[in-house]
């Protein structure tokens, strides 16, 4: 069988979605991922961070996965939660055209499943600041999306990202859990959340979406593999790709 290859665009300070997307994958023969970093160390909506997230330096490290033949290629990253879902599908149009490689993003992955699971109202858990936080909600209430609740760790230093332990994610998901809402996004690939997935699932009787979990899904199925062979990651694996929406969301 030949070996599937998932290329992911990775912010330089992110210390937690190249384990994470390994230990998700272990258990799916055939496939491997590979990464390659920009630099990113700033989450805030100063102009200086912005920056960071302009396409050219983002292409060049996708021209470097090419070089590797990967299937698909996917920005591992959240901004384009702040920044506007057009800079999601904008990147991945200009990645696909540059390399004749599809890509999609950790949010269009996500804003897929809000479609599979018919998600309208859903909670944000989100390691950034709150400035941050209230874009995200402001963006998906353009798409008819309500988020009913939200809490934040308040972090602009993305490398810090990484320490906030899992007690505290646990503590936002079961405060923002009291909402009501029919699921919740943790949201931030540099944030250790997604192994907690299914246990807060059993806990809260909610469906858990992390945004490194999401992008996974979404490559599989680009690769032409089914993700139901994961288990212990969330109910998300279990879902069937939605008439390949995550470009036209």
């Amino acid at each position: 069988m030949k070996l599937k290859k998932l290329g992911m665009l990775t912010p330089s300070s992110n210390t937690v979605l190249e384990p994470i997307t390994c230990s998700i994958l272990r258990g799916v023969p055939g496939v491997a991922a590979h990464f390659s970093r920009f630099k990113v160390t700033e989450v805030s909506l100063t102009s200086s961070a912005a920056s960071q997230f302009s396409i050219e330096p983002m292409l060049q490290a996708a021209l470097l996965l090419a070089d590797a033949q990967v299937d698909v290629i996917a920005y591992n990253g959240t901004s384009g939660g702040w920044l506007g879902f057009d800079y999601d599908r904008r990147l991945c149009e200009k990645i696909t055209q540059e390399t004749g490689i599809p890509a999609t993003t950790s949010v269009l992955a996500l804003n897929e499943l809000f479609s599979v699971f018919q998600v309208k109202q859903f909670g944000l858990v989100s390691p950034s600041g709150q400035a941050i936080a209230e874009r995200i909600i402001e963006n998906y209430s353009q798409l008819g999306l309500q988020c009913v609740d939200y809490a934040c760790s308040g972090i602009s230093n993305n490398y810090a990202c990484a320490n906030v332990d899992e007690e505290s994610i646990k503590g936002m998901v079961r405060s923002v859990a009291l909402s009501g809402a029919k699921a919740i996004t943790t949201f931030g690939t540099n944030l250790w959340s997604a192994q907690l997935a299914e246990e807060l699932e059993r806990e809260l009787d909610i469906l858990v979406l992390d945004t490194i979990s999401v992008v996974v899904w979404k490559c599989l199925h680009m690769a032409g593999i089914s993700p139901q062979s994961i288990s212990g990651w969330g109910k998300l694996f279990a879902a069937k790709e939605f008439q390949e929406m995550s470009n036209k969301i």
